[in-house]
């Protein structure tokens, strides 16, 4: 029996779950997300606790006991807490503003790099050098988040660009390390 797959996944006050044959639709008060689950995984929804099963030991069976698991306590998770990826800019002349809804980019290109906030999505500039992506959806959030990264990743000789709060960057010597 999957480890992941086997955990019931309780419901928090204040979300609101619909489950429709093998579509769940949460709400909560950070949004909605709807999902539609593979149909050979049995999705059970009593007092306030969501269990999932498998029919079978087959190893598709096995693979979407877990994930089907994961997926749920992440929806339910995004709805009641929402998920946040912090990117830092490290170079002083590199800098992010938001004009509205839209994420203003200066990353040492001729032209700035502009995002605009998705439905679910939004974006915070708590300083010139950082910014935070939030919303209900895991996926939205971290693909969001590496597609801002991707714009200007950080190399490896001075650790210039943008990464994630936290991230290492290996550096480099150089010509000048022998």
């Amino acid at each position: 029996m999957s480890r992941i797959g086997r955990l019931p996944v309780t419901v928090p006050a204040g979300v609101n779950v619909t489950l429709d044959g093998s579509s769940l639709t949460v709400k909560g008060p950070k949004g909605e997300l709807s999902n539609t689950f593979h149909q050979d995984i049995s999705i059970a929804y009593e007092n306030d606790v969501i269990t999932v099963t498998r029919p079978s030991d087959e190893k598709e069976h096995r693979a979407l006991h877990g994930l089907t698991r994961s997926l749920i306590a992440n929806m339910i998770y995004g709805v009641s807490n929402g998920y946040k990826k912090e990117l830092e800019i490290s170079e002083g002349g590199y800098r992010a503003t938001k004009d509205g809804k839209k994420l203003i980019l200066k990353l040492g290109f001729s032209h700035d790099v502009y995002f605009e906030e998705a439905d679910g999505i939004t974006f915070e500039v708590p300083a010139a050098n950082k910014v935070v992506v939030c919303g209900a959806d895991k996926q939205k959030v971290g693909q969001i988040a590496a597609e801002i990264r991707a714009k200007r990743p950080p190399e490896p000789y001075l650790g210039k660009g943008v990464r994630y709060a936290g991230e290492v960057i290996r550096r480099k010597a150089g010509k000048a390390g022998k």
